[in-house]
């Protein structure tokens, strides 16, 4: 007896056009898995957290504390909001975005690609970018108050303090980081344009001697004047200088997580607000962004289309940006919200004023066309 095996089904033709179909299927699966492994030279600049300078904060033990608070000095209600904004960057030469992340952040108007030098100098870590930032924002809030203090007319007093000297120059082991420069050539210096006006008036070939403090005590450094190497008409000793200033009250800004300058504007608006009777923002809703001084100069800062969509997201309906930006906000301000361009601390107050006011908003100014 003979047992016949079943036929075997016949398989249907693939055609050609589908066999191509398959393919390219097989190669975009392909390079979309390679996409989403491969390393790329870029970093992805999106909206970031904003945080309110008349509310709270989180501080770095993790408590609920008044983001800005003073001590020893009369403070007065405040309502609405004065944000600032911050941006969240993608990506580091420790952990780079994928291609597939890059190509995605690229359809979005509220994210921006960028080369990643442009955060990043070639053998910088991520640690020492976070580092730099955090000192960028300590000198920042120092530079706050005393843009606020300047504006209301309150008197305090600065100091040239040595971050750092530079190698090679006639101040390295003369002079060392924390020491306070109280004079030079007997004539005392309240800031770093004051020394360098003196340094300038000696020229190079000379010499200045430095009266200091340091470690309490007060010492004479004599250090010669030379040329800068970037440039050989301008006198130098070769000393980094930051700011200190001695305030006549207390003023804490709590924010941990947060580096950069370009709160400065927000944070000496949030003091001000503090500091005078009535509501700066008329109770409005306003965020901001910008770099101050201690003379109320606005500067303009990065990241500014993302920081406009975070503060429409936040509900912000006006938001006080440097002028210096509106080449790049220009075309790109989100639905929502109202730009002023300001370039000066009083500018922003002004606006402030009329945004308060409620009437003759319409005639605030827009940034104008690059």
């Amino acid at each position: 007896m003979t047992i016949e095996q079943p036929a075997t089904p016949e398989r249907p033709r693939v055609s050609g056009r589908r066999r191509v179909g398959f393919a390219f299927l097989a190669t975009s699966l392909l390079g979309a898995a390679a996409l989403s492994l491969v390393p790329a030279p870029f970093v992805v600049e999106m909206p970031g957290p904003v945080y309110d300078t008349l509310a709270t904060a989180t501080d770095g033990d993790g408590n609920d504390v008044p983001l800005i608070s003073i001590d020893g000095a009369e403070t007065f209600p405040t309502a609405g909001t004065l944000s600032l904004l911050t941006v969240y960057v993608g990506g580091s030469p420790d952990d780079h975005p994928t291609w597939l992340e890059i190509i995605s952040a690229w359809f979005r108007p509220d994210y921006a690609v960028l080369p990643m030098e442009l955060f990043y100098e070639p053998g910088t870590t991520h640690e020492e970018e976070v580092d730099a930032a955090a000192i960028q924002m300590t000198n920042s809030q120092q530079e706050a108050v005393a843009a606020a203090l300047t504006n209301l007319g309150i008197e305090f007093t600065s100091q040239i303090v040595v971050a750092d000297t530079m190698e090679g120059y006639p101040a390295a082991g003369k002079v060392l980081p924390g020491d306070i420069v109280l004079t030079a050539n007997a004539t005392p210096v309240a800031n770093v344009s004051d020394l360098r006006a003196i340094i300038k008036q000696i020229g190079v070939g000379g010499s200045v001697e430095l009266g200091i403090v340091r470690d309490d005590t007060e010492q004479r450094v004599t250090i010669g004047i030379v040329a800068s190497e970037d440039d050989n008409s301008t006198p130098v000793v070769g000393i980094y200088t930051s700011g200190k200033y001695v305030f006549p009250f207390d003023v804490a800004i709590q924010l941990s997580n947060v580096g950069g300058s370009s709160a400065g504007m927000m944070f000496a608006l949030g003091i001000i607000d503090q500091l005078t009777p009535g509501q700066l923002n008329g109770g409005e809703n306003v965020a901001g962004t910008g770099e101050i001084t201690a003379g109320g100069e606005v500067g303009q800062i990065g990241g500014i289309v993302q920081k406009a969509y975070a503060a429409r997201d936040s509900g912000a309906e006006w938001l006080l940006v440097p002028k210096g930006n509106c080449g790049d906000l220009y075309g790109h301000v989100p639905d929502g919200i109202r730009e002023i361009p300001v370039d000066t601390l009083d500018g922003a107050i002004a606006a402030l004023k009329v945004i308060a006011s409620g009437t003759g908003t319409d005639k605030l100014p827009h940034c104008p066309a690059p």
